[in-house]
């Protein structure tokens, strides 16, 4: 989305439930780019001209990342060599313990790095990087990336969840309008099968070994605007158990829509396809015109715009055009508005010279314009 929510709460988005993973605080072998390698003496590693990255971002968004640094990296002479993987999460911890580590990894959560950091292999952050962030982001965002008060990550991207992607034309068409409340919302979904005698919603939660994330975004949203932020924040920390009251009537909620047949799966068939959809799937269906509704981050944009719209043109995503969006209202009408955040941090497993530059380059405005132009093809 072009425009910048202010004035909002952003929640973190953190996993709710444990990670679960035991990495190994030392490898077999000498890995060079192991602080631990050398009996805890930090030493810096000859740099060979090439950086590898290793993250969860796939297909078109990191098509997208690799256009946003390639002319910096041909400007001074270090090759990034980027590895997407949908089972990042699984894959990193294998990685770790096996000594296999790439020069910087981009962690989609902060309880994925603290994990790892405690493996003893993630390098602190560069002064370079450490003044961009700095510079660049809030208190918050920094203390994201932070594990014992010390700095291992950068944010790279950011994120607003919880935005509900539509079709200004086709509401027009339809004589709808956006609702202000979670029980409008619901009632208009119902009203578009009525007129359309389709589904109006889709959904996809396929992503690899991380698939399901779609769905808890949509808990943590009906959570945060059910019940408050207190709610959703005892939640996470675990001192609220799903089986609480807050947290059932959240997936009743979502349930509602997502698990009537006659409201879901727009374009893909019916309530069990949802599993088996890609999320970024969806952006086509969504650009086409035959999902009229549907509930996916900002990023989402990104698969709209590589895609087609129904003359088979790119699609436009403004308050006019094929395609917009609005934040999932709250329950009542008039109360705050809050939004979960999410978002991705780069850390280092080595600490060569040219990893150090590549590190601070993602940490600064140059690399986040560069990417927002590539982004919304400007």
């Amino acid at each position: 989305m072009k425009k910048t929510k202010r004035g909002l709460k952003l929640v973190p988005a953190l996993s709710v439930a444990s990670i679960g993973l035991l990495l190994a605080g030392c490898s077999g072998g000498a890995d060079p780019n192991d602080p631990n390698a050398q009996g805890g003496e930090t030493q810096v590693a000859e740099s060979d001209g090439v950086v590898d990255v290793y993250g969860p971002v796939t297909g078109t968004e990191a098509e997208l990342l690799e256009k946003s640094w390639a002319d910096w990296s041909e400007e001074n002479g270090i090759k990034i060599r980027y590895t997407g993987d949908k089972n990042f999460e699984s894959q990193l911890g294998i990685k770790v313990q096996g000594g296999d580590t790439p020069d910087l990894a981009v962690f989609p959560q902060p309880g994925l790095l603290e994990a790892t950091v405690a493996s003893g292999k993630v390098q602190k952050l560069p002064e370079g990087a450490q003044a961009e962030v700095g510079k660049n982001w809030s208190e918050d965002w920094q203390n994201y990336g932070k594990v014992d008060g010390v700095q291992y990550g950068a944010p790279l991207m950011a994120s607003v969840k919880g935005y509900i992607w539509y079709s200004p034309k086709q509401f027009e068409e339809w004589g709808v309008s956006v609702p202000k409340t979670w029980d409008e919302m619901t009632a208009l979904g119902t009203e578009i099968t009525k007129k359309t005698d389709e589904p109006a919603w889709c959904a996809g939660f396929a992503s690899g070994e991380a698939s399901g994330w779609p769905g808890t975004d949509w808990i943590e949203d009906a959570v945060l605007r059910q019940s408050g932020t207190e709610a959703y924040d005892k939640w996470v920390s675990g001192e609220l158990e799903f089986t609480s009251p807050e947290i059932t009537s959240a997936f009743d909620s979502v349930g509602e829509i997502l698990l009537d047949p006659k409201q879901v799966n727009a374009g893909y068939g019916d309530v069990k396809s949802i599993n088996a959809t890609a999320f970024g799937d969806i952006g086509t269906a969504v650009a086409k015109g035959t999902c009229p509704l549907t509930h996916q981050a900002s990023f989402l944009e990104g698969f709209i715009l590589d895609a087609k719209n129904a003359d088979g043109e790119t699609p436009t995503v403004a308050p006019d055009g094929d395609v917009w969006a609005f934040i999932a209202p709250q329950f009542n009408e008039g109360d705050p508005t809050s939004v979960v955040g999410g978002g991705e941090f780069v850390a280092a497993f080595s600490n060569d010279e040219d990893t150090a530059k590549v590190q601070e380059y993602l940490a600064s405005a140059d690399w986040a314009n560069s990417r927002v132009k590539r982004l919304f093809r400007i």
